[in-house]
C-alpha cells in the first residue's frame, strides 16, 4: 500500500514561483495564476500509476514527475481549480486514502541571515535556479519534511511580501526553500511560509520525514 507523504493544493501560483517551476520542471510548464497540486508518495514507482489516474480523471497538465526509489512526486496544474481538485480526489480514491492521511509537515530548519556578505551571495547565486540575492540583503532558509511542502511555503511567502524566490527543492527526504530580499520583506515573507506549514493538518510522524 502506498504511503501518502505530501498532498497540498495551491490555489494560485504566484509569478516567481510559477516561473521557478519552469526552470526546474521537465514536464509541461505552469503559468502564474493557475492552480496546482503537489503529491508525494512512497514507494516512488507508484507515482507512475498516480500520474496515469490524475491525467485520465480530468483536464490537468503534469509539470513535474520525480521517480526515486523511496519517494515519487507529481505536480499537476490547470487554469481550473475544480479540475485540479477533481484530479486530487481521483488520486486519493485510487490509493484508498484521504487528504488527512498525509504526513503533517514539520519545519526542521528556519534561519534568517541579515545583511549577507558579497562572497556569501556568490555562493548562493551559483546554486540557485530562481532570482539572485545581492550583498546587504537578507537571506531566509527553510528546511521541511516531507519535501513537497516547500512548494506551498514558497508560494505563500511570495503572496505575502515582495521577496525573491532563490531556490525551492520540493522532492527527496527534505524540502528546502531559499528566499532573498530586503529585511522588512523577508520578515513578513518567512512568517507567511512558516504559517503555511503550520496550518496543514495530517498524521503525526516523528521527524516529519517518515
Amino acid at each position: 500500500m502506498a504511503e501518502l507523504r505530501t498532498y497540498v493544493f495551491i490555489d494560485s501560483l504566484q509569478p516567481q514561483f510559477a516561473s521557478f517551476q519552469a526552470t526546474v520542471s521537465q514536464g509541461f510548464l505552469p503559468r502564474p495564476g493557475q492552480a496546482a497540486l503537489f503529491v508525494e508518495i512512497s514507494p516512488g514507482m507508484e507515482i507512475n500509476r498516480v500520474t496515469d489516474i490524475a491525467l485520465k480523471a480530468t483536464d490537468v497538465t503534469p509539470g513535474m514527475q520525480i521517480v526515486e526509489r523511496l519517494y515519487g512526486m507529481l505536480e499537476i496544474h490547470s487554469d481550473s481549480q475544480a479540475n485540479v481538485r477533481a484530479a486530487g480526489r481521483a488520486i486519493l480514491e485510487s490509493l484508498n486514502l484521504k487528504e488527512e492521511d498525509r504526513i503533517k509537515p514539520q519545519i526542521t530548519t528556519s534561519q534568517v541571515i541579515r545583511r549577507i556578505t558579497d562572497y556569501h551571495t556568490q555562493l548562493i547565486n551559483r546554486m540557485r535556479h530562481g532570482n539572485m540575492i545581492e550583498p546587504g540583503q537578507t537571506l531566509y532558509v527553510m528546511e521541511c519534511a516531507p519535501a513537497g511542502y516547500a512548494a506551498i511555503a514558497a508560494n505563500e511567502a511570495e503572496k505575502a511580501a515582495h521577496i525573491n524566490v532563490l531556490e525551492v527543492r520540493a522532492f527527496g527526504s527534505f524540502g528546502r526553500l531559499y528566499l532573498g530580499g530586503d529585511e522588512r520583506d523577508i520578515d513578513i515573507g518567512y512568517r507567511a511560509a512558516e504559517q503555511a506549514i503550520a496550518d496543514l493538518k495530517g498524521r503525526e510522524v516523528k521527524g516529519g520525514g517518515g
